[in-house]
């Protein structure tokens, strides 16, 4: 991976975030140049992702001539097979998704979204797994009521919404989708798909905006996904079955094939369906909400 790259998040700091840990930086290490704030719409309607270029700041020149050689890992270049770089790239998704959400993100909520002064309001740190990690286990008793709050704030939400649905609770260990152990919330009911929205955009507003409200009510991070009749799990599913079928076309035919643009945490999953296959690797190009996945043949 080259030291200079653009990233993309829902958020400017998620996109910083995003870039750090796929490059192996720090704040104090790289130059960071926002190119867009992004914009925020409403249940997924007018939103455009932020953008930012991540430099890995150069160390200033020595003041004495430099040694014919030095340590052979500081002059040894990166891997440049396309093999190698696969890794990277998978990781570039997956620690986007870690920083999304999603999709486990938790963004800054559009202005009409909250009415509470900016000054009292609690970010999720822009790393979740330092959240995760720096939280003790919670008890028993602690889960149940964090389910019971989450659950009370969404049927809220819902019924708002104009729609009836039942809300099963459910903690979940970590999977294809979530790093983390999570609050499952599956909304059931009848003609709920309008809750959906295209590729889950207006399911992933739904989640932000409990996870918000949580946040504002507990002052910390929680790792909650909102589904809809398991539309996520059949997502991964299909996913994952798209992924293998284009794999093999690639192995056939020898050519490289490019799925179509995906938010990160989709593209999370094809990375993993095909992170040990024996014929292909991925990698991911484009920018912003034309990122996708391309799946090229091992030479």
């Amino acid at each position: 991976m080259s030291g200079e790259s653009i990233f993309t998040g829902k958020s400017v700091d998620e996109a910083i975030a995003e870039g750090l840990r796929a490059l192996g930086l720090t704040a104090d290490t790289a130059e960071i140049e926002v190119i867009s704030r992004g914009s925020r719409g409403i249940f997924g309607l007018g939103s455009e992702p932020a953008q930012v270029r991540i430099t890995r700041r150069r160390p200033a020149s020595p003041s004495v001539a430099k040694p014919a050689a030095v340590t052979p890992p500081a002059v040894t270049p990166p891997a440049i097979t396309p093999p190698a770089v696969t890794p990277a790239i998978a990781a570039e998704d997956e620690a986007a998704v870690e920083a999304e959400d999603a999709e486990a993100s938790f963004i800054e909520p559009p202005a009409a979204a909250i009415s509470a002064p900016t000054a009292t309001r609690t970010d999720k740190p822009a790393s979740e797994d330092d959240a995760e990690s720096s939280e003790a286990p919670s008890t028993p008793e602690e889960d149940a009521q964090l389910a019971a709050l989450a659950t009370e704030f969404l049927n809220k939400l819902v019924e708002l919404m104009g729609f009836e649905a039942d809300v099963i609770a459910e903690w979940r260990e970590s999977d294809a989708d979530n790093e983390h152990r999570y609050l499952l919330l599956d909304l059931q009911g009848r003609d709920l798909s309008p809750l959906i929205g295209r590729r889950g955009d207006t399911l992933s507003n739904m989640q932000y905006l409990v996870r918000l409200m949580i946040n504002q009510r507990l002052h910390r991070w929680k790792n909650i996904v909102v589904d809809v009749e398991g539309y996520r799990q059949r997502r991964i599913e299909h996913l994952s079955q798209l992924a293998l079928r284009s794999a093999q076309q690639v192995a056939q035919s020898g050519r490289p094939f490019s799925l179509e643009p995906m938010p990160a945490s989709e593209r999370r999953i094809i990375h993993l369906a095909l992170r040990d296959h024996a014929e292909v690797y991925t990698e991911s190009i484009g920018e912003g909400t034309r990122r996708k996945v391309q799946i090229l043949p091992h030479q």
